[in-house]
């Protein structure tokens, strides 16, 4: 199907874009992409090459399609949905919290966006409390589905407001947490280390 190629294209010419990540988490002290960083190069490079994306999303899934325009042909990129709860927010900005989060990481997923620093902040200065959900890694994309994990860990658990909260949600991703060390010891260690500064704030 022509719009693989397409995609590819638009990948290489992406690539070849100078971009500046604007984004910053001062508590880790790097720097990540914004979705205003890429999306107008993105939009203006698939009008270029003929491709066009719908996003969409539901209770569970967050789904990407890139159509090619001349022949109809598409490819389908998904993430599982969250949840958020920013303090002093009404339930609509939550809701556009989490959808801006998904659609940032659909299209870095979908234009193979480096991002040189492992992990990204997402949220702004308000304190966030996250439903935790469990990130289970599938086959075909092991390492992207850890990474994700490693992110909502190491962004959310800076949110907890309790020793025991910090514990608790850290049992509930047990399982990607397990995987992650065997397939990914320094991502883990990432992981760990955030952990353990998280900790030390409650015994100060």
């Amino acid at each position: 199907m022509k719009v693989y190629k397409k995609l590819s294209d638009a990948r290489i010419k992406l690539q070849r874009t100078e971009l500046t990540k604007s984004g910053h988490n001062k508590f880790a002290g790097y720097k990540y992409f914004e979705l205003g960083d890429f999306l107008p190069a993105v939009q203006s490079i698939f009008n270029e090459v003929g491709l066009i994306d719908a996003i969409s999303f539901t209770e569970d899934l967050a789904t990407m399609v890139v159509y090619d325009v001349e022949d109809g042909s598409s490819v389908t990129f998904t993430s599982p949905m969250g949840t958020a709860n920013l303090k002093g927010c009404h339930e609509v900005q939550n809701i556009g919290a989490v959808e801006t989060y998904q659609r940032r990481y659909l299209y870095v997923t979908a234009l193979s966006i480096v991002e040189h620093d492992a992990l990204d902040a997402v949220t702004g200065s308000q304190p966030v409390e996250v439903k935790p959900v469990e990130v289970k890694a599938k086959p075909q994309e092991p390492e992207q589905n850890l990474d994700a994990l490693a992110e909502v860990l190491i962004t959310f658990g800076d949110t907890c407001e309790s020793l025991k909260e910090l514990s608790s949600f850290w049992k509930k991703n047990q399982a990607g947490i397990d995987q992650m060390k065997v397939s990914n010891p320094d991502l883990f260690k990432q992981v760990q280390s955030a952990f353990a500064q998280y900790k030390s704030k409650f015994k100060e």
